[in-house]
């Protein structure tokens, strides 16, 4: 029997943000058993938490979704991190480190958790048959669109720029065109309602593969990858909350920061099952 936790992350309130299957002490566990579980809690993703190979980390997670292991994800960073720290982790210095298999990645404990955004593996320009891939799968034309550029840190994604967080919302996606496209659409709310919602923001994130078509409740690795392209471009301001989940029944709240050339996001994250695993 393994220490077993599961956490609600990306939201203070519960069963708002996105919860995360994580399993405590897990290095005997093989990949085997680890896709199976995966498989089981049928979550966007499951973590494993294991020794670390390279000293300077704290921990080394293991990310799998139900059809596959991940190099590296947003929101498993951040509610591993919290697990590991609710267990009686010590990290070596002022920030956790973790060992993942997109390397090392800093997670700080203040203001909030967060974990500063890895590079991205592939950026820039979209190719144009990919370009129209993405606008039919969207239902929406060329002219919706202020921008469409890869954000990609381990999970493929490809950054849509909407212009505006209604038109976010708007969005009803063609899922047979969808295919294998991994997909975040991002778009800003007026003053007035950025204040009424506390966030500047709304971001959806769609994704296909396996047959299968889903919307992530709250996703970290995308919100990174948003910011990185937009904070860079000047289109978005070096802090800003974005909201997420809203269209399927979640209220999650991001929050960037950009600060000595490193982007930071941010998130609540609440522990909201406790037991044992026997894998």
């Amino acid at each position: 029997m393994l220490p077993f936790r599961q956490v609600d992350v990306f939201s203070a309130e519960p069963w708002l943000g996105n919860p995360l299957a994580v399993v405590h002490d897990a290095d005997a566990v093989s990949e085997e058993q680890m896709a199976a579980f995966a498989r089981w809690t049928n979550l966007s993703e499951t973590t494993f938490l294991c020794a670390p190979t390279d000293p300077a980390a704290d921990y080394r997670v293991r990310i799998w979704t139900p059809s596959g292991e991940l190099p590296f994800a947003g929101h498993p960073t951040l509610g591993s991190a919290h697990a590991w720290l609710e267990a009686g982790g010590v990290p070596q210095g002022e920030v956790i480190v973790q060992e993942c298999r997109a390397g090392l990645v800093d997670v700080r404990r203040s203001p909030q958790l967060g974990f500063a955004a890895p590079p991205l593996q592939r950026s820039g320009p979209v190719e144009p048959d990919l370009r129209d891939r993405v606008l039919a799968a969207l239902a929406v034309s060329e002219a919706d669109v202020h921008g469409m550029a890869w954000i990609d840190n381990g999970p493929g994604w490809i950054g849509v720029d909407l212009g505006t967080a209604e038109a976010v919302l708007a969005v009803r996606p063609d899922v047979a065109a969808f295919g294998d496209l991994d997909v975040t659409v991002i778009g800003r709310w007026d003053d007035a309602r950025a204040a009424e919602l506390g966030a500047d923001v709304e971001v959806r994130a769609l994704w296909g593969g396996g047959g299968l078509f889903g919307e992530d409740p709250v996703t970290g690795s995308a919100n990174a990858g948003l910011a990185q392209w937009l904070i860079g471009t000047g289109a978005l301001p070096s802090a800003y909350t974005s909201r997420q989940g809203s269209v399927i029944g979640r209220e999650g709240r991001v929050r960037i920061e950009s600060k000595a050339d490193r982007v930071w996001v941010s998130g609540d994250a609440v522990t909201r099952i406790t037991g044992e695993v026997d894998l």
